[in-house]
């Protein structure tokens, strides 16, 4: 739990100043003022006390040990007080100064010097680089921020030491508490990762909260995330989603890919909640700090005008989460106690004029309703309103079965209500939106600690076979597969392949369709040609001998006129294939999360729209059945309009299969089926085209 860290008992202020406005100085200040209740050892070779406090020339003089050591000295002296305080048995440091691999060459060997000397002597790092930390339970403010927060349940980790301040300034302005604040700064030693698992053991934390710009063990990261989030949540705000990689992308899986995407795919793997800005990422941790986990998504809606409600209403249904209907016993009661001109439906509209017990007669309807799963309470300031008043009448009779959400809406006039909320801990938001943000938010996690237990499926499938022609491609060379060799890959993960064979002319073109049967496609066989169909290197429907020939002619001539130095194997002869819905299922390796499969339709879908979704492999039935959900085109697989749906399991089946294979071979960077032909419940489902890429370079399991 980082215990010398996050809760010691004596603190040396290596770099202490007698000037305010220094680093030195601010930290010491702050320790004191924050009422630390341990032992503060200042170090200044220049001076005998600092702030009433005795002051030693080295840190070593002290002749106790030394939990803690903050380090505020130049760059250039960071190494001799991290050995000093090594020395002096400190089992965390923390490095203010700035100066290290940020700066350049020389500042990285520096730190990576300094980092070893801690690893060598287990002792935690934390910094360089860094703002401090803060721990309001232990009235330890071991930073040069300009504030110390009220104690409160929240727990906060940064890379950036500017949002730290922000976030403090932020938590004074709401009267929010705090219950740990860490600069992770240039994360030498201590990261995302100690920290997720050190706070998820705290009992002092309820919500983790993180900025992160990087990531620096993917693996690491999705194994301490799915730690922390089974114990509480983590809402993460993640900057930097520029595109990963400066390859071209050969596949349509790789190309539609990036950094994003996979930050994207982790966080829904682990179970972290993601915001997109500054103002979620607190939206959401006040939500969870202060208010219950929704059993559901069923929401009712309390308001005191109609438009905000009917705001607040679409914003639900848009979320996909439901607008419940009352039962029979809330609305009879509503019924009794509001005026004939309110609304006892759902939004429950108690007026403009509302005094506080028409709000808490709402309320109280709905509290015991049990097809509420969540309460969103609107108040928009009248003549006649009472803001504090109505505020003070809805935390009173806040039973804390259901989690309720308010928005008073306004300014000056409703700032009195909003100071009543926060003191009574029920989170407020300015907007009916965004209080629903927060709900679903909420109900995201409940619904992600409820899934099952994950269960991965192995199939009985051939991977010697996939071995040898693996290991012949790495032989020659080769990263690019061919789509006969890829197809062999798919049969031996018992993917249902359309007979075919490759052919090196015209004439063995022709005696493969007659062997297979008429009508067949052909498919240019060229390492050089990637995406055939652009090049012409695609023909459909050929029904007869003749047709064979006429497409041959064609396509060599049309291929060495776009691509003249293409290396050219042949043709891939294959038997067309039936109709059905066409999808595509992919797979690219992230070089920090691994395999990412992708699902999405074909043809515009993909092409055009970029209807797809990505998941960290391996997946389960679950999880893959979730990748299909989350398309938009959803329906249009289900069944719409009078049009019958396709085998969903198949496709999800698919799925599965892709995820073993590229996590039994990480040689496999991109692989795309495309199309994967899929038709009704029961049919056959057909992998009617492939493309595989390998990195040659890249080691076994």
């Amino acid at each position: 739990m980082l215990k010398s860290l996050l809760y010691p008992e004596t603190i040396a202020v290596i770099g202490a100043s007698r000037s305010p406005g220094k680093v030195g100085y601010e930290i010491l200040a702050n320790l004191k003022r924050a009422g630390f209740e341990g032992r503060l050892i200042p170090v200044n070779p220049s001076a005998t006390e600092i702030l009433d406090i005795p002051c030693l020339p080295r840190i070593a003089d002290a002749g106790i040990k030394v939990d803690l050591a903050v380090v505020a000295v130049p760059p250039t002296l960071v190494k001799t007080a991290v050995d000093d305080a090594i020395e002096s048995g400190a089992k965390a440091i923390c490095v203010i100064t700035a100066g290290f691999k940020e700066v350049n060459e020389a500042g990285a060997r520096l730190e990576q010097e300094i980092q070893s000397l801690c690893a060598k002597n287990n002792v935690r790092l934390l910094g360089p680089n860094c703002l401090g930390l803060i721990n309001t339970h232990h009235r330890m403010n071991a930073s040069f921020a300009k504030k110390m927060p009220a104690v409160g349940n929240i727990s906060v980790f940064s890379q950036s030491g500017a949002i730290c301040t922000a976030i403090l300034d932020w938590a004074a302005g709401r009267h929010l508490g705090l219950a740990k604040l860490v600069s992770m700064g240039n994360k030498a030693d201590l990261n995302e990762n100690d920290f997720l698992v050190a706070l998820s053991e705290d009992p002092e934390t309820r919500v983790i909260v993180g900025y992160l710009e990087s990531i620096l063990s993917g693996s690491d990261f999705l194994h301490a995330a799915e730690t922390a989030t089974a114990r509480k949540p983590v809402v993460v705000l993640k900057s930097g989603v520029t595109e990963a990689g400066a390859k071209a992308a050969s596949s349509h899986t790789g190309s539609l890919a990036g950094a994003d995407i996979a930050y994207g795919a982790a966080f829904q793997r682990s179970g972290i909640i993601r915001a997109d800005t500054f103002e979620e990422l607190f939206d959401y941790a006040t939500a969870f700090a202060m208010q219950p986990l929704p059993e559901g998504n069923r929401v009712a809606i309390i308001t005191n005008a109609g438009g905000p409600g009917i705001m607040a209403a679409d914003a639900v249904e848009q979320s996909g989460m439901t607008i419940t209907t009352l039962g029979q016993g809330a609305t009879t009661a509503l019924r009794k106690k509001l005026p004939a001109a309110a609304s006892v439906g759902n939004p429950i509209d108690v007026l403009g004029d509302a005094p506080p017990e028409r709000y808490v007669d709402a309320l109280k309807a709905a509290q015991a309703d049990e097809s509420v799963d969540a309460i969103v309470i609107i108040f928009t300031p009248q003549a006649m309103t009472h803001p504090a008043e109505t505020a003070r009448a809805i935390a009173a009779h806040a039973d804390g079965s259901t989690p309720i959400l308010v928005s008073f809406m306004g300014g000056e006039d409703v700032m009195p209500g909003r100071n009543e909320l926060v003191a009574a801990g029920l989170p407020d938001y300015p907007s009916p939106e965004r209080a629903v943000a927060s709900l679903k938010a909420m109900c995201d996690y409940a619904e992600w600690l409820r899934r099952p237990p994950r269960v991965l499926t192995r199939f009985l499938v051939n991977r010697r076979r996939v071995e040898r022609i693996v290991n012949r491609h790495v032989r020659t060379g080769q990263s690019q597969m061919g789509e006969a060799q890829a197809k062999e890959i798919l049969r031996a993960y018992r993917f249902n392949v359309a007979p075919g064979e490759l052919a090196a002319d015209v004439d063995q073109a022709i005696d493969t369709a007659e062997r297979i049967g008429f009508p067949v496609a052909m498919k240019i066989a060229s390492p050089d040609v990637v995406h055939k169909s652009d090049m012409g290197g695609v023909k459909l429907n050929l029904d007869s001998a003749d047709a064979v020939r006429d497409a041959y002619d064609l396509m060599m001539l049309r291929i060495r006129e776009r691509v003249p130095n293409a290396r050219i194997e042949g043709v891939y002869v294959e038997k067309m294939c039936k109709r059905g819905r066409e999808v595509i299922l992919g797979m690219t390796r992230d070089p920090q999360f691994g395999p990412m499969l992708m699902f999405g339709l074909g043809g515009i879908f993909v092409e055009v729209m970029k209807d797809v979704t990505f998941h960290i492999a391996p997946i389960t039935h679950d999880e893959a059945m979730q990748m299909l959900e989350s398309t938009r085109s959803f329906a249009l697989l289900k069944g719409v309009r009078g049009q019958s749906g396709v085998d969903l399991a198949a496709i999800a089946g698919a799925l599965q299969r892709i995820s073993q294979l590229v996590t039994d071979f990480p040689k496999i960077v991109e692989m795309d089926i495309n199309p994967f032909i899929v038709g009704a419940m029961g049919s056959e489902s057909i992998a009617a085209d492939a493309r595989i890429t390998l990195n040659l370079d890249a080691k076994p399991l």
